[in-house]
């Protein structure tokens, strides 16, 4: 007895340790459901990995820790999103959101409960991706003609011939496009708030070059640099899934379920029905399985790729708006540089006259230096030797000019002056 309770003491600690690591690695999830409804849960990883059906290496794309570009991924049960400070997990019923507690995600939150909330009431409201008919679609878009917004979806351009009839968006495409647009609409805002600041900065650096300025000027493209990127990160997802159709094909979680549900009733009917086959039709049917004759999921991703193409515009328009101020930037460093290497000439210019005015005052002071000489000279020797010495001096300096009037023209003739 005493060595089973002694093994029990020994174990015991370790046990603690573990289920204090398990509590640990929780994080606090938001969970937003396709009711609108939502609420905090404390899930561990293994716990979302089973409820989402996702590899470790999705959920790694989430941690917050880590930096990771723009992505976007389509699975077999879930949609992984990374855009911004959006870190999400979209599926068929209900949306995880991992950093919800940021205040830059609270109005991705807002909007998104919003957005499925008035989707679920009894007449659904004619927002993005919630239409219900072709006049409801066609009222809609004519409010959204004579009401200009900045902060609407870019959904609104599309034509509504295309837009899939009476057909209403399923959850995860609604939640899709809030995170599209929300990612969008914040790279938007940052590229209007810098070119606000960039244009005055560079036109007051090209009118005067200061030390203030080019700081300004440095931390401006330093930001619109970081930008750039941020914004290329996310058009170049946006391509890829518009480029590879079997990615969009695996965006459509709700579809897939609704196909389960079927072969999973269909296969109860075969079952059902088994008894009342013949030897000749069980045949044909193993045949047909060795064959791997299954049904395979292909919805039409016309609807999808729509939304992707429009969130798509809307990015590249952003990110041609920041190559204009980019090369407007380089345009001015370019000026700048000219300026400046024509202050240098300037420079260069009085330092040549200089040198040679120096070149010449030595000579002058050899002349003086000679003259001032504690020796005898024929000039002191008679009674008049003020009048030798003034000519003397006169001459002195006289010479000293013309040699410098004859060294500056040479110059302008050989091209070392202006």
């Amino acid at each position: 007895m005493r060595t089973t309770s002694s093994a029990a003491a020994v174990v015991t600690p370790p046990q603690q340790q573990r289920r204090k690591a398990t509590t640990k690695t929780k994080r606090t999830w938001l969970v937003i459901s396709d009711s609108g409804n939502s609420h905090f849960e404390e899930v561990g990883k293994h716990s979302i990995m089973r409820r989402t059906g996702l590899p470790a290496r999705d959920l790694r794309i989430l941690d917050p820790l880590l930096l990771y570009p723009s992505t976007i991924l389509g699975r077999e049960r879930a949609i992984v999103v990374n855009m911004e400070d959006i870190k999400a997990i979209i599926t068929a019923t209900e949306v995880l959101l991992l950093n919800s507690k940021d205040p830059s995600v609270a109005p991705f939150v807002h909007d998104l409960e919003r957005r499925v909330s008035s989707s679920n009431g009894t007449r659904p409201m004619a927002t993005e991706g919630s239409y219900t008919d072709l006049e409801n679609m066609e009222r809609a878009a004519l409010e959204r003609t004579n009401v200009a917004d900045d902060n609407s979806s870019p959904r609104d351009g599309i034509d509504i011939s295309k837009a899939g009839g009476s057909k209403m968006l399923p959850f995860e495409f609604k939640a899709l496009e809030v995170c599209l647009e929300s990612s969008c609409r914040r790279l938007e805002t940052e590229t209007s708030t810098l070119e606000q600041e960039a244009y005055p900065a560079l036109d007051e650096l090209t009118s005067k070059i200061s030390t203030l300025n080019l700081q300004r000027v440095r931390l401006i493209k330093s930001r619109l640099v970081a930008l750039f990127g941020r914004v290329q990160k996310v058009r170049d997802e946006l391509e890829n899934l518009l480029d590879d159709d079997m990615d969009m094909a695996e965006m459509y979680l709700t579809d897939k379920l609704q196909q389960q549900s079927e072969e999973i009733a269909s296969k109860d009917e075969i079952d059902d029905d088994a008894s009342d086959l013949d030897d000749e039709s069980d045949d044909e049917l193993r045949s047909n399985k060795s064959n791997g004759n299954v049904t395979v999921f292909k919805p039409n991703i016309e609807e999808l790729e729509m939304l992707l193409e429009a969130y798509f515009a809307q990015i590249e328009g952003t990110l041609n708006k920041l190559s204009t101020m980019r090369e407007y930037v380089d345009d001015t460093e370019d000026y700048i540089n000219i300026m400046l290497d024509d202050k240098q000439n300037q420079l260069l210019q009085m330092g040549v006259l200089l040198s040679t005015a120096n070149l010449l005052l030595n000579a002058g002071i050899v002349v003086v230096g000679i003259f001032g000489m504690n020796i005898t000279i024929d000039i002191f020797a008679d009674g008049t030797p003020h009048a030798k010495f003034w000519e003397t001096t006169f001459g002195t300096v006289g010479g000293c000019l013309i040699l410098y009037i004859i060294a500056i023209y040479f110059g302008k003739i050989g091209g070392l002056l202006g």
